[in-house]
């Protein structure tokens, strides 16, 4: 053997299985040092995260491999959830040696450790990873009529026209109240359904719906109620019903770690009739809050004190979103829901989102749980404490921010390798059903529009600018080619497919508010709606786009090529992200091979396919009998 590395744990020589590994499960290690370093022994030290363990286990040696001596060692994974760190031990007969960690050779007493995450086997619902999900802003989406904001919590004002843009403008105090309202409605998005259909969705995940005080509804004023500008509970559940009856889910989302200043449980200015906590140390809600000292001051999300932050450890808070009968996630979940986004996942504590999947597992096992988490889950630190999301017991995956930042870098500066590295690191970190069911997406109501990421040449400094900002006919033809890019990639990619409202009709804007502007109904650019729902209808159509196991194939530069294969059947994803034309030779074994997206085909000599990829091409290939 010559490969040229002594451990590669994503290499099957070196370390199987692959990845994430069950609770108890049998790992073997291997590591093979050049013979003329003259190592005569090697250990592995194990160190376990949360359970402060650690340990030393020596190898066998396997005698020589050309130049090269192997060592290897089966070790046992820990039977409860864990975080494993490790590395290497070599020394000789007489005592001297170093370590091996990611860094290489070592012997300056530090480490740089590998990870393998041990996890417990839990079910995880199958649905959501195989299908595409669109996620819907819902006052910005679809509205009937304009309505008439007197009677509802916050001083709203409604848009009379449509078309116009989101306001940003801060008010005399300083700061951006959101209290513009455009009056998208549940019966508009019930209404859109056909229409979402035809892009192959399967799963709707609505940002928040319940009654607040601003447009985005992230600081809640009644869980309980729909807010009466979207409709009623009666609107919700049939919204739930008819897209059912078009294999469409609705996932909603969970703001549980702060409220509103303006809600009824903290009731600031008085407008409901109960009482609040900053009304009252009597009132039922007061302990759900920090006060120091009432009502003055208190902890709130980020400081922002339109968020007071809840103390999710109060026992009837606890009840009233997790585990009363008629509890949040219970009604909601009853009344149609098929799953529930935790917004700020960081900011909620590990036992928190594990109450809510042990109550989702027992009474809604078909329940899915996501989380909003911005890195990699599996190492996510937040206040000082490693987290363990996916470790079996809390989500079941999470919003995969990483696919998309290294995607559009990856296409924007042709470095397809950062794409392929970034996402090689989740495979290796994530038990496989997180990393299968993630939510995979180009934007988010949290991030610039991706066809402005993608063709804007500059980023405009001032907020006045960016407001006003269009593409020019250049910036824009450049960015919906790579855009077209970015949505092969993300509808041939393990994980669930996620379109953000408007992304698919060719929408602008850079951040909030300017990504939250109306869905331009009859205004769509027709090809690329087109082109999603081409994507949308083989990804609903093709196995190996829903479950089909990885390959990488070639990430180099421009070039980014990758199979997945289900049951026999294989389909090669295959861009392009340069301005000129490319060639690329990849292997096949196959017969001639198909265009899905053109319809084009290609014949293979003998045992590879040689392609030529014109400017900001891709291709989606399957192989033809012949």
């Amino acid at each position: 053997m010559s490969e040229p590395f002594v451990f590669d744990p994503r290499h099957s020589f070196c370390k199987t299985p692959f990845g994430a590994v069950p609770c108890g499960a049998a790992v073997t290690l291997c590591c093979r040092p050049l013979a003329s370093e003259g190592f005569t022994h090697c250990a592995v030290i194990l160190r376990g995260e949360f359970s402060g363990s650690e340990r030393e286990i020596e190898f066998a040696r396997e005698g020589p491999e050309g130049d090269r001596i192997r060592f290897s060692a089966e070790i046992c994974a820990p039977q409860e959830p864990e975080l494993m760190w490790y590395h290497f031990r070599f020394w000789r007969d007489d005592g001297a040696g170093c370590t091996l960690d990611r860094s290489g050779y070592r012997s300056d007493g530090q480490t740089d450790p590998w990870q393998l995450t041990v996890y417990e086997e839990t079910p995880t619902p199958q649905w959501f990873g195989a299908g595409v999900s669109y996620q819907i802003f819902p006052d910005r989406f679809c509205r009937f009529a304009v309505p008439d904001p007197s009677g509802m919590v916050g001083n709203r004002w409604v848009h009379e026209n449509w078309s116009d843009p989101p306001a940003w403008q801060a008010d005399a105090d300083g700061e951006v109240r959101n209290r513009d309202f455009f009056g998208g409605s549940l019966a508009g998005i019930l209404s859109k359904l056909p229409y979402l259909a035809e892009l192959g969705v399967s799963a709707l995940y609505l940002c928040p719906i319940f009654e607040s005080a601003s447009n985005h509804r992230y600081n809640t004023a009644d869980y309980s109620k729909i807010d009466p500008m979207l409709g009623t509970e009666e609107d919700f559940r049939t919204l739930c019903a008819r897209a059912g009856d078009l294999g469409i889910r609705v996932i909603l989302d969970g703001v549980f770690n702060h409220t509103g200043s303006q809600s009824l449980y903290f009731n600031e200015d008085g407008f409901y009739p109960t009482l609040g906590a900053a009304q009252s140390p009597d009132s039922p809600y007061a302990g759900w809050f920090s006060f120091h000292p009432w009502p003055s001051d208190y902890d709130a999300w980020w400081g922002i004190r339109t968020l007071p932050a809840v103390r999710e450890e109060s026992p009837s808070y606890i009840d009233y979103i997790i585990e009363g009968e008629n509890s949040i996630i219970r009604r909601w979940l009853r009344a149609g829901a098929s799953g529930w986004r935790l917004d700020v996942a960081d900011e909620l504590p590990d036992w928190f989102i594990e109450k809510i999947r042990s109550v989702m597992e027992r009474d809604f096992p078909d329940a899915f749980l996501l989380g909003e988490v911005w890195e990699d889950a599996s190492t996510k630190v937040a206040y000082s404490q490693r987290r363990r999301y996916l470790l079996g017991r809390e989500l079941h995956s999470v919003m995969n921010y990483p696919f998309r930042s290294s995607l559009l870098t990856s296409l924007r500066e042709e470095r397809a390798e950062l794409f392929q590295e970034t996402m090689e690191t989740l495979r290796e970190n994530y038990p496989p059903q997180a990393f299968y069911s993630a939510m995979n997406f180009l934007g988010t109501h949290d991030t610039p529009r991706v066809l402005t990421a993608l063709g804007a040449d500059v980023l405009p400094e001032s907020k006045e600018a960016r407001a006003n900002y269009r593409l020019s006919p250049g910036e824009r033809a450049r960015g919906l080619a790579r855009l077209r890019l970015a949505a092969l990639v993300l509808f041939a990619f393990p994980g669930t497919p996620t379109v953000f409202y408007g992304d698919e009709a060719g929408m602008e804007g850079f951040e909030d508010p300017f990504n939250r502007g109306t869905y331009p109904w009859g205004g769509e650019d027709q090809d690329l709606l087109a082109w999603f729902r081409l994507l949308g209808r083989l990804r609903r159509d093709q196995l190996p786009l829903q479950r089909g196991a990885l390959q990488w194939l070639e990430a180099s530069g421009p070039l980014l090529a990758f199979s997945r294969e289900w049951e026999g059947q294989r389909l090669t994803a295959v861009v392009n992200a340069s301005e000129a034309t490319r060639l690329l030779t990849l292997p096949w074994d196959g017969g001639p091979a198909e265009d899905l997206l053109t319809g084009q085909q290609f014949a293979p000599a003998e045992t590879t396919l040689e392609l030529s990829l014109p400017s900001l091409t891709g291709f989606l290939l399957a192989e033809t009998p012949g």
